[in-house]
């Protein structure tokens, strides 16, 4: 596990409005978080450099663009070595069409976030999850019918304190 990086308030608040307003100019971000803009610029890519800043990436909103599906599928695998669970996050990675994919405890090994243009699409991602080579012995699904609450970001100010 990687060594936690502490923050400072002003880190803090440089995360919390890059999470809100990635298109922000430094400028912008400066003011916010009352630093001069040369300050901030050397913080947000310190933040970036120690891994605590991402990529940046635009919310689509797929509602608006094109019909699809998204489903959530659970999924076991028949044995639980290192190299099956690897296997299986990399083919699990090499689909686009599953947008997220977590290690879990519990009833099943790993929840994916799955997005296909149709429930035909799905079929065909789910065979090729069955057939992923990582021995999969079950693939629980569920359609989402509604999305009531998209991520927005972190709660920073009460994961960090």
């Amino acid at each position: 596990m990687k060594e936690k990086r502490a923050l400072d308030r002003i880190d803090q608040n440089i995360l919390s409005v890059l999470q809100g307003a990635g298109r922000i100019t430094n400028q912008e971000l400066a003011e916010k978080v009352h630093l001069s803009p040369s300050s901030c610029l050397t913080r947000v890519r310190k933040l970036e450099a120690d891994g605590c800043l991402g990529q940046f990436i635009g919310q689509i909103n797929l509602d608006r663009l094109c019909r699809y599906i998204t489903c959530i599928a659970m999924v076991s695998l028949e044995h639980h070595r290192p190299q099956d669970f690897r296997t299986f996050e990399t083919f699990a990675d090499s689909l686009p069409e599953v947008v997220q994919c977590d290690t879990v405890s519990g009833g099943c090994d790993f929840i994916l976030r799955i997005v296909c243009a149709d429930m035909e699409r799905y079929h065909e991602v789910n065979e090729m999850l069955l057939n992923s080579g990582a021995k999969v012995v079950n693939v629980k699904t569920h359609v989402v019918m509604t999305e009531n609450k998209k991520f927005t970001g972190y709660p920073l100010d009460q994961l960090l304190g």
